[in-house]
């Protein structure tokens, strides 16, 4: 995980996380890395707030954490956005996110 400081790192507020966002996908589901960013595959369009709602509760399961502690720090418009997450540390938010990548990779 430590070639990945890009992506992911520790703050004071907790985990900070740059993530590529697919909105309009069949399902909601990380497919692994993007660059510099983790791709995440919304399943709900970018009207209205729909796809960042999508988002936030999909890393907010993901991480085992409440919705309010994951928050859009920037990019709110964008495809590419940087996220602030409370309660999980950089290298175990990896971990979920691309443990989910590979249980669903295995399931196909």
């Amino acid at each position: 995980m430590d070639s990945l400081p890009a992506i992911a790192r520790d703050s004071e507020h907790g985990a900070l996380l740059t993530v590529h966002i697919q909105p309009g996908a069949s399902r909601t589901e990380c497919v692994g890395i993007y660059g510099d960013a983790i791709k995440i595959r919304l399943a709900a369009p970018p009207i209205d707030g729909a796809a960042n709602d999508e988002l936030i509760r999909f890393i907010a399961d993901q991480c085992g954490v409440p919705r309010a502690n994951v928050r859009i720090r920037a990019g709110k418009q964008a495809r590419r956005k940087r996220l602030s997450i409370k309660g999980i540390m950089a290298e175990a938010l990896l971990t979920r996110l691309l443990l989910q990548n590979a249980n669903e990779t295995e399931k196909t």
